[in-house]
């Protein structure tokens, strides 16, 4: 299981890459092996002012429709468009060409409350 050592993670299995006041949105490796293959990404629409846990983006696979959540709040500046095209990229490459959709956040700081990849890693073993 790639859990990348970089990212914070949430218990929903969306992980977050903190740049700056930005934060880029995907879901885990592990999120999409649950789900199977991805037929369909509803993507956030740009400008979208979020909450922590908020609906951020859905999910079709062949097994499942799975909300995705804001991990943080702020708004959205930009969404991944080449998902409408290749929804597969969220199986093929999560944690790079699959992102989701990149969040200007209202509390930076906010992002270091998130799970590291050891805590990700002890809650999945776990079975969350």
């Amino acid at each position: 299981m790639n859990i990348p050592e970089n990212l914070r993670f949430t218990k929903d299995h969306e992980w977050v890459r903190v740049e700056g006041t930005r934060a880029i949105v995907g879901i885990t490796d592990f999120a999409q092996s649950e789900l199977g293959d991805v037929v369909f990404v509803e993507l956030p629409v740009i400008g979208k002012i979020l909450s922590a846990h908020e609906n951020l983006a859905v999910i079709e696979s062949v097994k499942a429709v799975s909300d995705i959540f804001a991990p943080v709040a702020g708004t959205v500046i930009k969404a991944n468009e080449a998902l409408s095209d290749a929804p597969e990229t969220i199986n093929q490459d999560p944690y790079d060409k699959g992102w989701i959709a990149e969040i200007e956040m209202t509390d930076p700081a906010a992002a270091g409350s998130l799970l590291s990849a050891s805590e990700y890693k002890a809650m999945i073993k776990e079975g969350d």
